[in-house]
């Protein structure tokens, strides 16, 4: 009984003595603590003129040594130097000597219950019966997969990185792109994620792509001769920029998708494939204007609704056609302008002269809705136009002729087989899905198509380059009441002079639209004597009836 008794005071009196030296030394540190920030902040000071001591040459140190003794003669020198240089060293090291608070890290609740989520859904496809330990596995924790991971400001997913076992056949197309659309699917459609493969460290990389900026507008870029630029990408995709001018005046450096044309071009000649209002026709005019400045240009416009109006009579311009007859007298006559130019270029070099300057001067052959034209002159029992384009298309690179091609998805099947062999250079425009895209680019894009995109936004191939996304800089008709009034004016600032040496703009003071229809019937003429035609199309145009 006794020695309970002293047993239990003895473990009281342990117990006190421990609460008293605990208080005790938590007062000292509270004491104490500016000495010892002091103190910490003085030897990470010293640490680091160490290792700058240690950097510095050799060869430099005498000079250094000099500077510091002259700093050190020159505070003792002046009043109050010392007490001054005191209280900054030591308010140098109090400041290095603080303790950072870590900020916090890893996901927080809401986000390990969506990566959690996300594991669970991959198991069925990164996971065996044969697997005696495996990675992923219902009821698994998902920080052994996913090793890095990262949110946006709502919570969702902007980059994941996932570590899946060794025996996936991530050599399968079929494979990776089952993983692609659930991984798509449970982090967010409305942006666009990248995928990146690494086999070799059974490694998948997760990321998601911020939208391409729509605010530039058609303007001057930055190029040579032969380069025309498609649209802007992505900063990594290119190894270029060039400055523009956005919607808000500022000027900044965007990453162009630059397609070259001319004699030592590898796809010379480009083809572009969208649904309806996507902006293929923007597309054509960015690239007319473009080609302006430095070729002629002949326009052929199936659809007939005007979209290339302001075109019209402008210098440089050879014809814009709407209708069939104009179009087939137009595309026979560069058929022979080809071959014109092929006998020109081959008898300049057989006698060894240059070649001539109207042969060297680029020719643009730009036709929008070919299938709609192949339909009437079915009907009517005539050419199909497209045959006319064999000749551009298979000798225009040496003739420095170049043919544009833009055409909807339901009319893909018309287009002839000269125009799908030659027309290396791709675009595909629009909210179009994956097989879509893959049936023009010849590959899958390399990111995950979203259901609703702006006017020009899409996907660029050029030859056998990697796919890349692109946005077409604002083009739009300046003759259209439905176009904001800073695009009419930059799109009309980029319109070469009039053939009758500078006639007014016909467009009305009121909304600035042209009247581009007759006044009997109100449908667009096709073939006029004023549109700017060259002699050779007027003279095929009146041949053909």
């Amino acid at each position: 009984m006794l020695g309970s008794r002293i047993v239990s005071g003895g473990s009281a009196q342990i117990a006190r003595s421990r609460e008293i030296a605990r208080t005790a030394a938590d007062g000292a540190a509270d004491v104490l603590h500016p000495l010892i920030t002091i103190s910490r902040g003085l030897r990470r000071l010293a640490g680091t003129a160490r290792r700058r001591w240690a950097d510095t040459p050799t060869e430099r140190r005498g000079p250094a040594l000099f500077l510091a003794a002259g700093s050190l003669l020159l505070i003792a020198l002046i009043p109050y130097g010392p007490l001054l240089a005191l209280v900054s060293v030591m308010g140098a090291a109090a400041w290095q000597g603080r303790e950072l608070t870590a900020a916090p890290s890893g996901p927080d609740p809401a986000e390990s219950r969506r990566l959690q989520a996300l594991y669970e859904a991959l198991v069925p496809y990164f996971s065996a019966a044969e697997d005696p330990a495996p990675l992923f596995r219902h009821g698994g924790e998902w920080s052994a997969a996913f090793s890095e991971c990262a949110f946006d400001a709502d919570g969702r997913l902007t980059r994941l990185r996932v570590n899946y076992p060794a025996y996936f056949t991530d050599g399968e197309p079929q494979a990776r792109t089952r993983i692609e659309q659930l991984l798509h699917a449970k982090s967010g459609r409305g942006c666009e994620h990248l995928f990146t493969w690494e086999e070799e460290a059974n490694e998948m990389l997760m990321t998601a792509l911020p939208a391409l900026p729509a605010t530039i507008s058609a303007q001057r870029f930055v190029t040579v001769p032969g380069e025309t630029v498609l649209g802007f990408t992505d900063p990594d995709a290119v190894q270029r920029t060039v400055p523009v001018t956005d919607a808000e005046g500022a000027t900044r450096d965007a990453p162009p998708v630059v397609w070259r044309t001319g004699a030592r071009s590898t796809e010379p000649h480009l083809l572009a494939v969208g649904t309806p209002g996507s902006g293929t026709s923007t597309l054509l005019r960015s690239i007319a204007l473009q080609a302006l400045q430095h070729g002629d240009v002949l326009i052929i416009e199936g659809g007939g609704t005007g979209e290339y109006a302001c075109l019209t009579g402008r210098k440089g311009v050879l014809a814009v056609e709407c209708g069939l007859a104009g179009a087939l007298a137009g595309l026979e006559w560069a058929a022979h302008e080809t071959e014109r130019r092929l006998i020109a270029a081959n008898r300049s070099r057989q006698t060894g002269h240059p070649t001539p300057e109207d042969v060297r001067r680029p020719l643009w052959i730009l036709l929008d809705r070919p299938s709609v034209l192949g339909h009437l002159a079915a009907a009517e029992g005539r050419t199909d136009p497209q045959q006319l384009l064999s000749v551009p298309l298979r000798h225009g690179r040496a003739a420095q002729v170049t043919v544009a091609v833009a055409e909807q998805f339901d009319g893909l099947e018309s287009l002839a087989e000269a125009v799908r062999t030659h027309t290396r250079a791709r675009v595909v425009l629009g909210p179009v899905s994956c097989e879509e895209a893959t049936s023009v680019l010849g590959v899958p894009p390399h990111t995950t198509p979203v259901p609703a995109v702006p006017p020009g936004r899409g996907y660029a191939r050029l030859g056998a380059a990697p796919v890349v996304r692109l946005q077409v800089p604002s083009t739009p008709d300046p003759y259209d009441d439905a176009t904001a009034e800073s695009h009419r004016r930059a799109v009309l600032a980029l319109l070469p002079e009039r053939e009758d040496h500078g006639a007014p703009d016909p467009v009305r003071e009121d909304h600035g639209a042209p009247d581009p229809v007759r006044e009997d019937h109100g449908v667009p003429d096709p073939v006029r004597e004023d549109v700017g035609a060259t002699e050779p199309v007027r003279d095929a145009v009146k041949a053909d009836g």
